[in-house]
């Protein structure tokens, strides 16, 4: 299984690269591309990724669609691949992606580290064992799930609390459902790379950083 430590830029703007075409050939033609035959043997190994696409509006960044693999099933090039176009085309917040908005969307993709549960005595540890822009979170409660990537606190400006609060609501649950004993809350790191401008540069972000 791929160790996302061992991922260089070059890696990452590989990958970029590939979800965005991978976006263009879908919406444009209507087709899913194949994995490139000079993909490197790391990105052939698996692990999960989110690629998330955001659309430029008045210079002011909005989410256009993001979707994504957590746990590692599938070669890295090709969950990239399925999960750009599920991003473009599935996203059930957005309608599908139009030819026309291309040249306004940037591409970002989040590789990440297998999922581990957080093992605490009393729920209100989470607050200490969580670190903002370093953990994305998983919660499970009976039928109810969701997840909120690394990056997601950070472009908030959230704290621990208001995280895990706004994770509860994408799971379909009350705010302060992770204070419940019976509640699971996971967590998982990503390293994310992202177009500075659309088609142009692409950059590592250090959320830590942030």
């Amino acid at each position: 299984m791929l160790k996302v430590t061992d991922l260089t830029d070059e890696h990452g703007r590989f990958l970029v690269r590939l979800a965005r075409k991978a976006v263009e050939e879908k919406v444009r033609r209507g087709i899913k591309i194949n994995t490139p035959e000079e993909t490197p043997r790391i990105l052939r190994e698996k692990a999960g990724v989110f690629v998330t696409l955001t659309k430029l509006v008045n210079n002011h960044e909005e989410l256009r669609g993001c979707i994504g693999y957590i746990i590692p099933y599938k070669p890295l090039v090709e969950a990239t691949i399925d999960v750009a176009i599920s991003a473009a085309t599935e996203d059930p917040r957005f309608p599908p992606v139009e030819p026309s908005e291309l040249n306004d969307i940037l591409v970002e993709v989040t590789v990440l580290t297998p999922p581990e549960k957080i093992e605490v005595k009393d729920p209100s540890d989470y607050l200490k064992e969580i670190k903002i822009g370093r953990d994305g979170l998983i919660i499970k409660y009976g039928p109810f799930s969701g997840t909120l990537l690394p990056q997601v606190p950070v472009e908030y400006n959230w704290d621990v609390e208001t995280f895990l609060d706004n994770l509860c609501w994408k799971a379909g649950l009350p705010a302060g459902c992770w204070r419940d004993k019976k509640t699971e809350i996971y967590r998982y790191q990503g390293v994310l790379w992202k177009e500075k401008t659309p088609k142009g540069e692409i950059v590592r972000v250090d959320l830590e950083e942030h």
